[in-house]
């Protein structure tokens, strides 16, 4: 059989997250897959591999190494690499698009990485909340997969979301973390109830919450976070009679005996801690402190902080589950209250 060229099969796309030596990897098992190139082939050199893509040689040795212990390639001592099997198919072939990487999103990405395993082809990109970026990303990056996983968190442009994803993300679609309105079709989800959420683990803490005369939420204008959050923690507040206020900025608040503070960002609360060490108010007793997303720092910092959080191993591994199995359902994740005693 004829063979191309390797460099004209190969490319790396600097836009995605996805990590080189996985799109190197995966570039050579398309390339397989699809018959362009065959049995016996032989690939460039490590150096020169490299020096033509502009990769570090770790990331191609890493590549090579990967390929190897998948038996794709094999190797001849002086003669160097070459396709040692062509029956590489991968079935699965997933755009994942997320809003950023922070530490939870990391925690997700990995389990749905890890849960679906060698025989899928994983493509990562990230528009950081902008709407326009995540628009271009589905308009140029998102044909020829099997299946679409996104999640739409957006600072603004949000709104007209379900049209971009209706035309660019057609098929085997999962939304993660978040469900909007107007989707078409049957799709799967994995998501937060966002208002309940807040509103249920609120109740559970009630208890000790009584000690106290003011719920106060920080919820910068800036923030991607859903508006429900507020919806199930103004339910809560009327419907216990606690007095509540919305935060949008901490520069200007003043830290009072009695307030309860829940904090969404990783930001918002380093400053919010600072604003209180400088009080004489004593954390757990005078003024509470409760934090989205729970992490092991929290349970150090200030003799432990109360935490609300999604558990984001389990919603990926639970997207990676829809997917293995072919079903099309919407299933809500869980979402824990931990006290400690910062309230």
């Amino acid at each position: 059989m004829s063979h191309e060229n390797i460099y004209q099969i190969i490319r790396i796309d600097e836009q995605s997250v996805t990590p080189k030596y996985v799109q190197l990897s995966n570039a050579i098992l398309g390339a397989v897959e699809k018959g362009r190139i065959g049995k016996d082939y032989p690939l460039p050199s490590i150096n020169d591999l490299s020096f033509e893509l502009d990769l570090s040689r770790d990331t191609v040795e890493k590549s090579y190494r990967h390929l190897k212990q998948l038996g794709v390639i094999g190797s001849v001592p002086g003669k160097g690499y070459f396709i040692a099997k062509t029956d590489v198919r991968k079935s699965l072939k997933v755009f994942l698009l997320f809003n950023k990487l922070s530490a939870h999103k990391k925690i997700m990405y990995d389990a749905f990485a890890a849960r679906l395993g060698e025989d899928a082809a994983i493509d990562f990109y990230i528009y950081n909340n902008d709407f326009t970026v995540f628009k271009k990303l589905l308009q140029n990056k998102a044909d020829g997969y099997t299946h679409h996983v996104i999640i739409p968190h957006f600072l603004e442009g949000g709104d007209h979301a379900h049209e971009v994803i209706n035309r660019y993300a057609s098929g085997n679609l999962l939304l993660l973390d978040k469900l909007i309105p107007g989707i078409k079709g049957d799709y799967s989800a994995v998501y937060e109830d966002f208002g309940n959420d807040i509103y249920n683990a609120l109740e559970h803490a009630r208890e000790r919450l009584s000690r106290y005369q003011a719920l106060k939420i920080i919820f910068p204008d800036y923030t991607y976070h859903s508006k429900e959050i507020l919806q199930g923690f103004h339910r809560f507040c009327d419907q216990y009679a606690f007095n509540s206020e919305v935060i949008s900025r901490l520069d200007t608040i003043t830290i009072e005996k009695g307030d309860v503070f829940i904090s969404l960002m990783e930001q918002d609360l380093v400053v919010l801690v600072e604003k209180i060490l400088a009080t004489d108010l004593k954390v757990g007793k005078d003024v509470g402190v409760i934090s989205y997303n729970e992490s092991p720092i929290k349970k150090i910092i200030l003799d432990g902080i109360t935490t609300i959080s999604t558990d984001f191993e389990k919603m990926g591994e639970m997207a990676a589950e829809l997917i293995l199995k072919g079903e099309k359902r919407q299933l809500k994740v869980p979402f824990t209250l931990t006290m400690r005693n910062s309230v």
